[in-house]
């Protein structure tokens, strides 16, 4: 017996030294509460750990929920007899207690706590083997509409029991495009962007999904899985504009009145409403159904019409889909009685118009709607002022509105004038208006002259254009002051030049001849003038002018000695400022109305004309280019640390064209062209740069050649002189040269001076060298010389 204890517990020791569990790293201790955590599935027998307790004990007593799973043995060794489930039982709370050899209790009972960790072994499973939804034509991208579920028995906050969702398959499959997605947490289903867009249930009215389920979040080859078929409905978009909106006018209400309803395809949007054009007051609504609204009264009269948007926006304020454009007709009732025209409308009719003459069309006006039984107006005379010669003088056609002459012609002496009450009515309503028809008088009286002929007039041809030579006078008939009885005087014959002009006073009908276009005796001396009265107003039918209504008049224009004239005003000539002596300039021309000679001798005639002559004296190109200005004192510091150069100006005294002097410049002789180059800027500057640096110390004489452009060309040679010296802080100083002859006091005062100052400056500048090379950095080189005056 003791041989096979000492055997058990050599087997329960190598068990644990293998496959036991512990606690903090340990594998045995003392009887203390503890808690132990164990794989489930582990087919072996397992050792937990090993209590130790005082002498006194010789055995341990496990209680609690054991489920015949554990044991412990005398010597304090914990183990586990088979394998553990943790979806049957998650945690086991057991007592451990140490007792003696009496079987009393020494320690303890201690608790002791068994956490069953998970393995996957559980396959996720989804809740339906098929589901089946709907979606809507353009709903929301992303916008889920259905759910798949699939549930793992292992523990959910461990890998083992965290699923993934995937769509593995699209039937039909257009373009190799998906038009589904599923969220692969939750597992809700929505469209994508491209099936917000595309599905179409007259395309494709359904579509069928296989959607893959993995446990161990997707990320492991050997994670379980499980799929299910998704049935999807595709239902056609209601998010649609209603048909249009006809809405009585003044309905009493009660208001708000649902006129009409939009929805979008899926619960819980936000509606709101969009002006065209933005109105004092809008008169519509929405509420959160889609349900639009009137909220007032309609005048069809103000707005006959209106066009609004309804919109559908997301939780986020984002637009849905497009606006629905909602159309709304405000339709008609009889509620505006007819207005007149006018406060008074006026016709006129002659007097000798017959029955059933037309005199005018009263057109009165409703604003109610057009083209409706509420808009047809009916006219009627109802008072006649006054009555002579007798009533119902006049009708007007019942729908129409035209006015006619019902039983006879009129007579201005009988009435002038007459007074009527016209009735307009609709349906509903009646308007009072006036109509004023005054009677006029017809031409039926035509001019006749005072006198039918105004005798002789003798005038000279100079008289002065604008005179009044004579008063003539007819009388009409006719009703004053109207265009039957105004005259209108014409020159029939004898003014074929059109010489003479008549005005008429419009107060008496007297016509005065005035003098229109100078008299002229050399080509008509006499003309004998038909005049002719008229009227404004043709003369009624059977009424035509006679002779009453012509006169005669005879004038005759003296001679008067004219000063010659001259063929024009101003003779222009062109002439080149060479021209020599006596070079013909151009030809003028004068001749005398009256067909005389003209000449210094003829007759002592003391008449003359002047006119002007303008002569245009024309450029030669007889001046040679020339320096624009002075360019002495240009000089270049010596030594060059690089080419050189300078800009030059040209000028030409010559008259230049529009686009300015062009010249062109070059060196005089090939020998400069070593050392100097010219380059031309523009048509009038150019640029004399030097070609190197190597240069003495002394003045340079740079001919150049200069020409322009003109017919001959002119060519001038200018000289640019440089001088090449040292230079002081941008000064140029030369050495003085030697003075010939025998000096002044003054002179020689002035040699001692310029000596002495030569010598100041000699010193200061070596006094600056050796500064300099004394470590200082030679920050003061000279730059490229600029062009400057020498100094004095």
């Amino acid at each position: 017996m003791m041989i096979q204890a000492h055997l058990h517990s050599l087997f329960l020791l190598t068990l644990y030294l293998i496959t036991g569990y512990g606690q903090d790293g340990k594998f045995s201790g003392p009887l203390k509460p503890m808690t132990f955590s164990v794989y489930e599935g582990q087919e072996l027998s397992q050792l937990l750990f090993q209590f130790k307790s005082s002498p006194s004990a010789v055995d341990f007593k496990l209680t609690g929920e054991t489920d015949g799973i554990f044991k412990i043995q005398p010597d304090g060794f914990l183990y586990l007899t088979k394998a553990l489930d943790r979806e049957t039982t998650a945690v086991y709370n057991l007592q451990v207690a140490a007792l003696d050899a009496h079987g009393a209790t020494v320690e303890g009972p201690v608790p002791i706590t068994i956490e069953v960790k998970d393995i996957n072994d559980n396959r996720p499973m989804f809740l339906q083997s098929n589901y089946e939804g709907s979606v809507r034509q353009n709903s929301r991208a992303g916008k889920p509409f259905m759910y798949v579920n699939a549930t793992d028995l292992d523990d959910p906050a461990t890998p083992n029991g965290q699923l993934v969702y995937q769509i593995i398959i699209q039937l039909p499959n257009i373009n190799n495009v998906m038009y589904f997605q599923i969220n692969n947490k939750t597992g809700a289903i929505s469209l994508t962007q491209e099936g917000s867009q595309e599905l179409d249930p007259v395309k494709n009215p359904s579509y069928n999904l296989m959607v893959l389920v993995k446990d161990l979040d997707g990320q492991n080859e050997n994670s379980f899985s499980d799929t299910t078929s998704v049935d999807i409905l595709v239902k056609e978009n209601i998010w649609k504009a209603p048909e249009p909106v006809e809405i009585e006018e003044n309905s009493i209400g009660p208001y708000p009145i649902k006129i009409t309803q939009v929805q979008w395809n899926e619960p819980d949007v936000q509606y709101s409403l969009a002006e065209v054009a933005k109105l004092p007051r809008f008169p519509f609504s929405i509420d959160q159904e889609g349900d639009i609204y009137v909220t007032e009264p309609l005048d069809r009269e103000k707005n006959d019409s209106y066009v609004f948007y309804a919109v559908a926006k997301d939780e986020k304020g984002k637009l849905l889909a497009r606006p629905l454009k909602i159309n709304v007709k405000v339709t008609d009732i009889n509620d505006n009685p007819p207005t007149c025209p006018s406060a008074k409308t006026v016709f006129e009719v002659q007097e000798n118009e017959i029955i059933g003459s037309n005199i005018g069309t009263f057109i009165a006006h409703d604003m109610d709607q057009e083209g409706t039984a509420n808009s047809i107006l009916r006219y009627k005379i109802v008072e006649q002022i006054p009555k002579f010669p007798k009533d119902g003088l006049f009708l007007v056609q019942t729908y129409g509105g035209v006015f006619q002459l019902a039983q006879q012609s009129l007579k201005k002496q009988y009435a002038p004038q007459y007074n009527l009450t016209v009735e307009v009515s609709d349906k509903d309503f009646k308007t009072l208006c006036s109509v004023e028809i005054n009677v006029i008088d017809i031409n039926d009286e035509i001019p006749i002259f005072e006198k039918s002929n105004y005798g002789n007039l003798t005038l000279a041809e100079d008289t002065k254009v604008g005179s009044t030579i004579l008063i003539i006078q007819a009388t009409d008939g006719d009703e004053p002051f109207t265009g039957s009885s105004n005259i209108l005087y014409h020159i029939t014959e004898g003014d074929s030049e059109g010489l003479l002009e008549v005005d008429t006073d419009p107060h008496t009908n007297a016509g005065y001849v005035k003098i229109k276009k100078p008299l002229d005796f050399e080509t008509t001396p006499v003309h004998n003038i038909v005049f002719k009265a008229e009227n404004p107003e043709p003369l009624v039918s059977g009424i035509e002018y006679n002779s009453s209504s012509f006169a005669t008049f005879k004038l005759t224009v003296t001679d008067v000695n004219e000063p010659p004239i001259f063929s024009q005003q101003v003779f222009q000539a062109k002439v080149y400022e060479n021209a020599k002596i006596g070079t013909k300039l151009g030809n003028v021309s004068a001749k005398d109305p009256e067909g005389l000679e003209i000449s210094p001798l003829t007759g002592g005639s003391s008449l003359a004309s002047t006119a002007s002559f303008h002569l245009t004296l024309m450029d030669v190109n007889d001046n040679a280019p020339r320096l624009a200005k002075d360019y002495t004192g240009v000089f270049f510091c010596h030594p060059l640390k690089a080419p050189e150069s300078f800009i030059f100006e040209a000028t030409d005294d010559d008259q230049q064209s529009f686009r300015g002097p062009q010249f062109t410049f070059a060196l005089r002789s090939e020998s400069l062209q070593k050392d100097w180059e010219v380059s031309k800027i523009n048509g009038t500057h150019a640029r004399l740069s030097s070609r190197h640096t190597d240069f003495e110390e002394k003045v340079y004489n740079i001919s150049v050649l200069i020409s322009d452009v003109g017919q001959p060309p002119m060519q001038g040679a200018v000289s640019l002189s440089i001088t090449f010296c040292s230079c002081v802080e941008g000064r140029c100083f030369r050495p003085v040269g030697r003075l010939r002859g025998r000096p002044t006091v003054g002179m020689a005062v002035g040699t001692i001076l310029t000596t002495l100052l030569v010598m100041g400056i000699i010193l200061a500048v070596v006094f600056i060298r050796m500064k300099m090379n004394k470590g200082k950095a030679n920050t003061e080189n000279a730059q490229p010389s600029e062009v400057r005056p020498l100094s004095n």
